[in-house]
């Protein structure tokens, strides 16, 4: 053969490996245009990739709407440091759905015993299972704004910033998680100390106790517009934290997973590599074959994994010729 004609038939083979269109990546598209206006991308992140606010929204006031009518009604059955009946109500809700438990409010009876198990329990499923998603779709809504801001002195358009968020996502979560958290610590400690009437360090403290739900006790909100105030920031906080450890654990296994493929594709290549990157033993290792073990040396994909598709593969090669074809997907689909 002649061999510009099979280096341009191995080129074309690269292209085909490179631009496979079975799983294409959608998130890194830029978006398309319409004159000059942006035209919001539909299967990125920018998209709706968590739950709505508004269904978040729906969960979080069912769930405290019957809880501060609940308490509400036995408030007569809770004793401790009282403001105004309602509000206390609410505040009890929100104190046991976080269990900061500060203690100013407790059950005196068995029957607000039990309510207040109840809803510690489902309190924290909802934490757990709704809003940490909400704080999700929040930070993933800022995060092309905080890459901007970092890269304000170049030229990042709209395809450069979703490159680099798709490259650098956890830790653009991590920042901005970290950001509000000191937010949250400096407006607490403020309204404490001039609302409260705390001394600095006794506002610091009841900060990192409230938003850590250690909640001591000894310090907490005893005032009306502090409770308001308590309602919305201890709710808030306790997330932010939750979702600050749970970001930093998930840049510390995403850093050793990058220092590993890069040993990987570092690494040179010896004889019994190629052994074992020969799937089909035919001596020779094709470029399907090499994406294939390098893939599975980063831990990426394991060998049951490609045994699955495998298998799949030869469900779907009807004629058992070795590769699909439009008639193979027809037959296997009507068998």
């Amino acid at each position: 053969m002649d061999p510009s004609a099979q280096k341009a038939r191995l080129q074309l083979k690269k292209r085909r490996l490179i631009r496979s269109r079975s799983a294409p990546q959608t998130d890194l598209d830029p978006p398309e245009t319409n004159g000059n206006k942006l035209i919001p991308l539909s299967g990125s992140i920018f998209g709706s990739l968590h739950p709505s606010f508004r269904k978040v929204a729906l969960c979080l006031a069912v769930y405290v709407g019957v809880g501060a009518l609940a308490f509400y009604l036995v408030r007569n059955q809770i004793k401790g440091l009282k403001t105004n009946r309602f509000l206390d109500a609410l505040y009890f809700t929100i104190v046991t759905m976080t269990t900061v438990g500060y203690g100013d409010l407790v059950p005196n009876s068995n029957l607000t015993k039990l309510l207040a198990c109840a809803f510690v329990f489902s309190g924290m499923a909802v934490v757990g299972l709704i809003l940490s998603k909400a704080a999700d779709y929040l930070v993933e809504k800022q995060e092309a704004l905080l890459v901007k801001a970092m890269h304000m002195r170049e030229n990042f358009g709209p395809s450069e910033i979703l490159k680099e968020i798709e490259t650098n996502k956890t830790r653009y979560k991590f920042l901005l998680v970290l950001l509000l958290l000191l937010v949250l610590i400096t407006v607490g400690t403020i309204f404490l100390v001039s609302v409260e009437k705390l001394d600095f360090v006794d506002a610091f403290y009841c900060v990192c106790s409230t938003i850590t739900t250690l909640g001591y006790g000894d310090k907490s909100f005893s005032t009306q517009a502090g409770r308001v105030f308590a309602v919305i920031w201890i709710l808030i906080g306790t997330i932010t934290v939750a979702q600050f450890f749970l970001y930093m654990a998930e840049l510390n296994t995403e850093s050793r997973q990058k220092e590993l493929a890069k040993w990987v594709l570092e690494r040179k290549i010896t004889h019994l590599d190629l052994e074992a990157a020969d799937l089909d033993d035919d001596g020779t290792v094709g470029a399907a074959e090499f994406v294939i073990y390098k893939l599975k040396e980063m831990g990426k994909i394991s060998q049951e994994d490609i045994s699955l598709f495998l298998k799949e593969f030869e469900e779907l090669d009807v004629d058992q010729s070795g590769t699909l074809s439009v008639s193979d997907i027809t037959l296997a689909q009507s068998s």
